[in-house]
């Protein structure tokens, strides 16, 4: 099966190459979809090895205009501040070898070794082990079959990772692969560790509860 890496970018010059790096192994097609930067991220990118497009900011939006512009039977979502894994590539086919299932992720890892950090990682994988919940961070994966039975990318303006799982769970199953997906942590050193991580809680619960996702937004990005 073909694998396609979808990489949405908004003003990442500093880390876009990264991750383009990680995921630019073999056979894999790596598609940046740039939403509109103003500092240089299309052109590194390009540089990097990887197909850039342009489309409307917004995240859904930028992986769905990934997911269409890329004929691949299994699309990998990874944010531009995450690192995948050696040894992504055969692992994630491998996943997606059982019939029923629809996608998957990998285990959260930090770029920065804090107990605070390795405390949100440990929550990550309570999180998945009893909801079954992995969040965009992790490098979601999913099949194209899959993705397009739910309707491609769930068109929300916050929190399309919860919606995309969501989805998919009702199809079939998910894998979370022990392989770690390097994640920045960029966000809680700019606005505090338990602060940004009381933040996501909330954001979650409210989300669980059906709560408008504007008003979420705003909570969150306070």
């Amino acid at each position: 099966m073909k694998l396609a890496v979808v990489i949405p970018a908004l003003d990442e010059a500093d880390s876009v190459a990264g991750a383009v790096a990680s995921a630019a192994v073999g056979p894999v097609e790596v598609v940046v979809v740039d939403g509109g930067s103003r500092d240089g991220t299309r052109e590194i990118a390009a540089r990097a090895g990887a197909r850039v497009i342009e489309s409307a900011p917004g995240r859904a939006r930028q992986l769905q205009a990934g997911v269409q512009a890329s004929d691949s039977e299994i699309l990998l979502f990874l944010h531009a501040d995450t690192r995948l894994p050696a040894g992504f590539d055969p692992a994630v086919r491998a996943a997606c070898g059982p019939p029923e299932v629809v996608g998957g992720a990998f285990r959260l890892r930090f770029d920065q070794r804090t107990p605070a950090l390795r405390f949100i990682e440990w929550g990550a994988r309570l999180r998945v082990a009893l909801f079954d919940l992995p969040y965009g961070d992790q490098a979601l994966f999913v099949r194209r079959t899959a993705l397009d039975a739910i309707g491609g990318v769930p068109q929300v303006g916050f929190m399309e990772d919860l919606d995309l799982v969501k989805a998919l769970r009702r199809l079939g199953r998910l894998i979370i692969l022990p392989l770690p997906a390097t994640t920045s942590a960029r966000r809680y050193r700019a606005r505090g560790v338990w602060r940004t991580m009381a933040l996501h809680w909330l954001a979650a619960g409210a989300w669980t509860l059906g709560v408008d996702r504007s008003r979420i937004a705003r909570w969150v990005r306070r």
